[in-house]
């Protein structure tokens, strides 16, 4: 590779995404279930393999330099589908530019 490519390839920014569901919609909510993805390449993070999520919360996500870019809708229930399971629904998406 010559100089001025890996000047260039130096210059890429990659994006890392997190997907936080909280128990609710608000940001202080404690993380129910998570995602990460890499497009840096530097790790192969994959479903179920960590125990404890990498935030209490999506507060901590954004106090580490995360930038929320996308927050679920909030929709209410249909009348008489209060307590069916389905999805989890407050789902958050944060992103860091590595």
């Amino acid at each position: 590779m010559t100089t001025v490519q890996q000047t260039l390839h130096q210059q890429v920014q990659r994006q890392q995404v997190l997907v936080l569901y909280l128990a609710s919609s608000a940001l202080d909510s404690r993380v129910v279930g998570w995602s990460t993805y890499d497009g840096t390449g530097a790790t192969s993070p994959t479903t179920g393999d960590s125990d404890e999520p990498p935030y209490a919360n999506g507060l901590d996500a954004l106090k580490d330099g995360w930038r929320l870019f996308q927050a679920a809708q909030l929709l209410p229930p249909q009348p008489g589908h209060e307590y069916d399971v389905s999805f989890l629904k407050h789902e958050f998406f944060f992103e860091k530019l590595v």
